[in-house]
């Protein structure tokens, strides 16, 4: 509500780290960042809001800046009811920011759920450098703005401000991680190694710093299973994120993915289930098919791997994991005409594609097996040796 639209970026990070604040309550189950962001800006019926997302309760408000002052207005309604439950605002100075986040997060729970032990325990200063802090916030706002290589990019250059600004900041470490894990998935890196090295140390340098930070140890635990090898440790400080915010969507799908290279298809579906449950209009559900489909694949469900995957290829007709899972699903399910089409795009969009170079182009798969399942199917569908 600022008069400055370029403060846009200041409201959206206030606003997710109220929901950050509030995910970190075992007793509440909280939608999150991305699929709350689709309502923003609407005049919204509380009551099709908790249909459409499975919530009994919406909290809605905005924020307004004006030089250093900070105004933060919120409700609290039962969705079943349409009943108000609370209602205020909260007034104070740009460096009382976390105190004014904090006091909005009381309320709410406090109204829900009160329990002021675990009210106490989720009040959590991410940095108390506030240029840091506001680069972090502009960072979060391009990294979710496109997820293109431009926005990543620049949302990448912002975390380091941040860094340099606050050498502590294991948010901003974790977040930049997770920048790399974009640019590398999506074959964005210029220089492989460099990047991929710089990658390791800022996600080892978030899980160092951030022991009691989620984001730090999600971003830094993926980075280090994928991309540093290591995946017993990567699924170890995933789950300790887990513990500190078991509402965090990315963790339960980065957690999920982990879970397939490590042979738990299984877990990994219902993991990946729960992320989905969570952000249920997440602009980047396409990722969580896709997860889901290696995880059918490596199950051996090869009818709900081809068919999640297929779903990621409606909406984005280029993903290559999709279309590896899609190509090899259908060939080892005897739908050979099928696999044949999907191998012919997959070709088209990455036409240095081999059985040879295979394995360094998919994840650190733990069971030979997975590995040899995927080689087969993708012979079969016509991938030259």
């Amino acid at each position: 509500m600022s008069a400055d639209p370029e403060q846009e970026y200041f409201a959206d990070g206030i606003v997710e780290e109220i929901i950050t604040a509030l995910s970190r309550f075992r007793q509440l189950f909280v939608i999150a960042r991305n699929s709350s962001f689709t309502y923003k800006g609407q005049a919204v019926d509380e009551k099709k809001v908790g249909r459409e997302l499975g919530v009994r309760y919406v909290l809605e408000g905005s924020v307004r800046r004006s030089g250093d002052r900070v105004r933060v207005t919120g409700q609290l309604v039962d969705a079943a009811t349409g009943a108000h439950l609370w209602a205020d605002r909260f007034d104070g100075a740009l460096e009382d920011i976390f105190e004014l986040q904090d006091q909005v997060t009381t309320r709410v729970v406090g109204a829900i759920a009160p329990k002021q032990a675990e009210i106490d325990r989720a009040r959590r200063k991410l940095t108390e450098n506030l240029d840091a802090h506001d680069y972090y916030l502009r960072g979060i706002a391009n990294h979710y703005q496109s997820w293109s290589k431009q926005a990543i990019s620049e949302a990448l250059r912002l975390y380091y401000k941040a860094i340099e600004l606050d050498p502590d900041f294991a948010s901003a470490y974790g977040a930049a991680a997770r920048c790399y894990i974009e640019r590398r998935s999506n074959n964005w890196m210029t220089d492989r190694v460099r990047e991929t090295t710089e990658m390791a140390r800022l996600a080892r340098r978030a899980i160092e710093l951030g022991r009691e930070d989620a984001l730090a140890l999600c971003g830094g635990g993926f980075a280090l299973a994928q991309f540093g090898h290591d995946l017993d440790a990567g699924a170890a400080f995933i789950d300790r994120a887990l513990v500190l915010n078991p509402n965090f969507a990315a963790a339960w799908y980065y957690s999920g993915f982990v879970r397939v290279w490590l042979g738990e298809p299984d877990t990994a579906i219902d993991h990946i289930a729960r992320a989905m449950r969570l952000s249920p209009l997440d602009p980047i559900m396409r990722s969580f098919r896709n997860a889901t489909a290696h995880a059918h694949f490596c199950a051996g469900h090869y009818d709900q791997a081809s068919s999640w995957a297929e779903m990621v290829l409606q909406e984005n007709p280029d993903s290559l994991p999709s279309l590896r899972i899609a190509a090899a699903s259908n060939a080892l399910a005897g739908r050979t005409t099928e696999a044949g089409k999907m191998c012919t795009r997959l070709r088209l969009v990455d036409p240095a594609l081999r059985i040879s170079n295979l394995r360094d182009r998919v994840g650190p798969y733990r069971r030979p097996e997975d590995i040899a399942r995927l080689i087969d199917g993708l012979r079969k569908a016509g991938v030259p040796e």
